[in-house]
């Protein structure tokens, strides 16, 4: 545990190191002076100024002494709602006002403002000028010549000079607009024109030239210049608060040493100004709460800087100690987990710097709040993968897995990647090639019996075929105490159960036959009916689907298990014979066989197996305490399992091959099983969470843990990930047409991080623990994406209703493929989200803002789940399904390039007579 400590201090003081290493400082002039002029609204708040803001003059007051040791004049943009207040009051600090009048489309409110501005000239003494309308030109409110009327109109009744505030190109392309006015009150905003906060300064000064040479001899103020503390880039503009700060300072100290006179956009932050890109709020030299943003002297730093390095370090630290939970765990493993702990730290800091640093209207606040919602889980199921991949690359080992206490003939190691012929073959011959005893040795003496095992095999219209096989694999088991039970419910078709019935004969009396019609409860009760029928002395229940092929050794190797009274339960995994049937169920194989040898053997670890309802053998006297099989659920194998567990029983599993079973026949089968899986899970979840509270059951810390982990890691993480698709669909048009709440990098970062980990976490583990080849392995990744579809319909549908009908998965090769495409609602989603993603390119040529490219990468991320699915759907219809086609297309490719030769066909046969050539008679 010392060098788990020694690993968490290491971690943290990398991660201090770091926010040192990064802390940002930049060089900018001093600036000790006064500014001679700031714009000023004295809007508060989020609501718009023509609704419900209205200042007060105790707000206006306090703003301009604010701002009097700062400014020598402000500029203000109306003179009605309110802001008429301002210039006494400015006068009462010494303030100049440069009053405006705001000119649109409304001609009543234009003359209200133009003779609000008048009345303002004429009673405030510190009024130094009035613009007549803000950009209305470039808005395209006003014509140039009317807007020179209205010009003409206030300067025949005040005494200050007057003229229009103006984008700096309208004033170079309409030179009458110039000569109409006292002054030239030009806006150079270099944000807004794409130019990088470097080249800022250097365009404003170019442009001033450029005023200066097309306008000789007249006044030229530069009516708004500025920079944005926060929001999204514009092509090369990038906001920020540095950006801001030396921006600005770096103006201050040019302007000031040419001469030009200047107005800076804008003292105070006006989060109402939502609706001018996500950039409008932020363009003050003052906060919203009136504090100032960076100090005009000295180096550009983050005040808040140490905070949030703090918060990143104490969440890092905080997140790391469950560490001290694990067992013995290695330096290798507490460094990951650590460094992935402080890495959410440090997202955490963002997240707070970002919510302390920005203003939200309602309708932002929900968007980052549903958003963040949404991101707990996603990183806590990436911290869990991460600390699986960190117990199975550098842990310790399993030590829980059972193996058998005598190591078995052959089958018992069978690896996973075992070929379905070795398999066969393997299961043939097993019992044929035991060792006999010598003739010569005497008879030993009889031995007791070991536990009687009583097997049940439910069936419904299952192939009689694929059946018997199964019951000639029990036949052969090499264990002297069992029966087994067939129980074929609700298949009144003859065709089905009378051959059973007859096999069932021929093997002997250890096999019991029933044929029960009407059952109710699904597979729970016909498995009811079978314990009905149970020999009064079977101490164990063993279970297996209808489709599997045991090996000769599976009783022998498991039951001992249960020479320990607190096994209440041993299990062992799935496997299947028929991978090779085609690419589909390669790859499908491919996919159950990680469940198996990952997830199941890492959860075995602390004894939270899922019980699967095969090749499992369950303590008879268990399954009484847990009340026996359920229908509650139509996962009345895992219901039964976790039932158990809460009763104290201990579980063991093994990851040995004792049964292979046989692969859903089609893609709309292997669809449906995920299905039932993911929709009895969350009635499980529905069923049982109660029992997951402290005392509830006899469920132990690390088992609650892995069991709620598991859900969100497998139910939460799919459905999670369609629902966050789903918005971002519907917010795509917002961020594309609307240009508002473009998600920002903190809520979008974390999803294409989580989708590396996952990536990861399947190849990284695939790699080291399931023994299939690597195309396999890429296979088994499609194959597992494509069901998050699936899965999400399963949790939403477990949401609204309780119960669903049984469905029986299609096995045996009798199921004849669906004429619909199995995968339609995943090409609706996957092309739709393709689609947004192009929108969004398009419609950020221009713009080039980097979370619009970021949020366009993540659609297509999330469109890949769904493109699986497609993809599978796609395979099993086409000629490429079939392994004949490879093998063909290998030797066709050998032969066109000389590394095979051409097969010739062999002599021709000597043509053979037709019908209407042979003689009646049989002969010539």
């Amino acid at each position: 545990m010392r060098a788990v400590v020694a690993v968490l201090i290491f971690v943290t003081a990398v991660h201090a190191g770091l926010w040192g290493l990064l802390r940002e400082s930049q060089p900018a002039p001093d600036f000790r002076g006064v500014l001679p002029s700031v714009s000023y609204a004295p809007f508060d708040g989020t609501g718009h100024p023509d609704v419900d803001n209205i200042p007060t003059t105790e707000r206006i007051r306090s703003d301009l002494k604010t701002l009097a040791p700062m400014s020598k004049a402000i500029r203000l943009y109306s003179s009605t709602g309110g802001v008429e207040l301002v210039p006494p009051i400015a006068n009462e600090v010494g303030l100049k006002v440069t009053v405006g009048a705001w000119i649109d489309k409304n001609l009543d409110r234009n003359e209200r403002e133009m003779q609000a501005a008048i009345e303002l000239s004429k009673r405030n003494n510190n009024v130094n000028g009035i613009v007549v309308g803000n950009e209305t030109i470039y808005r395209g409110e006003q014509k140039v010549e009317d807007l020179i009327k209205l010009i003409q109109r206030v300067k025949g009744q005040v005494n200050v000079p007057v003229t229009t505030g103006e984008i700096w190109n309208i004033w170079i392309e309409h030179p009458e607009l110039a000569s109409s006015v006292d002054f030239i009150a030009a806006h150079i905003l270099p944000y807004w024109e794409g130019f990088s906060d470097k080249q800022a300064v250097d365009q404003a000064l170019i442009i001033y030239q450029k005023l200066r040479d097309a306008f000789p001899g007249k006044r030229i103020v530069i009516a708004e210049f500025g920079w944005p503390s926060a929001g999204y880039n514009l092509k090369k503009a990038m906001p920020g608060p540095f950006e801001q700060a030396v921006t600005l300072r770096n103006f201050v100290h040019r302007a000031e040493a040419v001469g030009m006179e200047y107005n800076i956009v804008e003292a105070i932050d006006q989060p109402w100004k939502f609706f001018e890109g996500g950039v409008g709020p932020y363009w003050g030299i003052l906060n919203a709460s009136r504090e100032p943003k960076f100090n005009w002297t000295g180096p550009v730093v983050n005040k808040d800087y140490w905070k949030l390095a703090t918060v990143a370090l104490l969440v890092g630290f905080l997140l790391s100690t469950p560490i001290f939970r694990l067992t013995r765990p290695t330096m290798m493993q507490a460094l990951l987990l650590s460094a992935a702990a402080n890495g959410v730290g440090a997202w955490v800091a963002t997240v707070f710097a970002y919510w302390t640093g920005h203003y939200f209207v309602w309708g932002s606040a929900f968007a980052l709040t549903l958003g963040l919602t949404l991101l707990v889980p996603l990183v806590l199921i990436a911290m869990a993968r991460i600390e699986e991949i960190a117990a199975i690359a550098f842990g310790r080992g399993p030590r829980r897995l059972w193996k058998a206490p005598e190591a078995s003939a052959d089958m018992a190691a069978l690896p996973a990647a075992a070929a379905p012929s070795e398999i066969k073959s393997l299961a043939a011959t097993d019992a044929a090639d035991a060792p006999l005893s010598p003739a010569a040795e005497p008879e030993p003496a009889a031995a007791p019996l070991p536990p009687k095992v009583s097997i049940h095999i439910p069936a419904y219209f299952e192939p009689p075929e694929m059946l018997k096989q199964t019951l000639d694999a029990l036949a052969r088991l090499d264990y002297p105490n069992f029966e087994c039970v067939v129980i074929i419910n609700n298949t009144p078709d003859p065709a089905f159960t009378q051959p059973i019935q007859d096999h069932c004969r021929e093997l002997g009396e250890r096999f019991k036959f029933i044929n029960a019609e009407k059952v109710q409860g699904f597979k729970a009760g016909a498995l009811r009916i079978a314990m009905e029928r149970t020999a009064a002395d079977a101490e164990i229940i063993g279970i297996i689907d209808a489709d599997y092929v045991v090996t000769p050794n599976w009783l022998k190797d498991l039951v001992p298990a249960f020479d320990d009274p607190r096994v209440g339960l041993v299990q062992a995994p799935q496997e299947h014979r028929d991978g090779d049937r085609s690419l589909m169920h390669y790859i499908m194989n491919g996919e159950y066989a990680g469940f198996f040898d990952i997830g199941m053997v890492q959860r075995n670890e602390v004894n939270g197996i899922i019980v699967h309802g095969t090749m499992c053998l369950i303590r008879r006297a268990a399954m009484d305490m847990a009340g026996g099989w359920s229908s509650d659920t139509i996962c009345e194998d895992s219901d039964l399992g976790l039932e158990i567990m809460e009763h104290g029983w201990l579980t063991h599993y093994t990851n040995t091959r004792y049964g292979f079973g046989l692969l859903p026949d089609t893609y709309e089968a292997f669809k449906k099983q995920r299905h039932r899986w993911a929709y009895g899970g969350f009635q499980i979840i529905k069923k049982h969470w109660r029992r997951f509270m402290p005392g509830a059951s006899r469920l132990t810390p690390d088992q609650r843990r892995e069991f709620a982990l598991g859900w969100l890691n497998w139910l939460g993480a799919e459905s999670i990930g369609v629902v966050v698709a789903l918005l971002n669909l519907i917010w795509v048009p917002i961020v594309a047409f609307a240009d508002i709440a473009i998600p920002d990098k903190i809520l979008t970062l974390p999803i294409i991080a989580s989708f590396v980990v996952t990536l990861m976490h399947f190849l990284v583990l695939y790699r080291l623990r399931v023994a299939i080849k690597v195309p396999q392995m890429l296979g088994a990744m499609i194959a597992a994406m494509s069901v998050q579809w699936t899965v999400s319909r399963a949790v939403a549908q477990g949401l609204i209703t309780e119960h669903l009908a049984f469905a029986r998965t299609s096995k045996g090769g009798l199921t004849m493929m669906s004429v619909e495409f199995q995968a339609f609602w995943e090409a609706v989603i996957g092309v739709l989200l393709l689609v947004g993603a192009a929108v969004l390119l398009a419609s950020n040529a221009y713009r080039e803002i980097h979370e619009i490219y970021i949020f366009a990468g993540v659609l297509v991320l999330q469109s890949l789940p769904f493109l699986a699915a497609v993809a599978i759907a796609i395979l099993e219809n086409s000629r490429i399904n079939s392994f004949a086609f490879w093998r063909n297309t290998g030797i066709r490719t050998a032969e066109l390039i000389g590394l095979r030769p051409v097969g010739l066909p062999g002599a021709i046969p000597a043509r053979q007579p037709v019908g209407s050539e042979l003689p009646k008679d049989g002969v010539r």
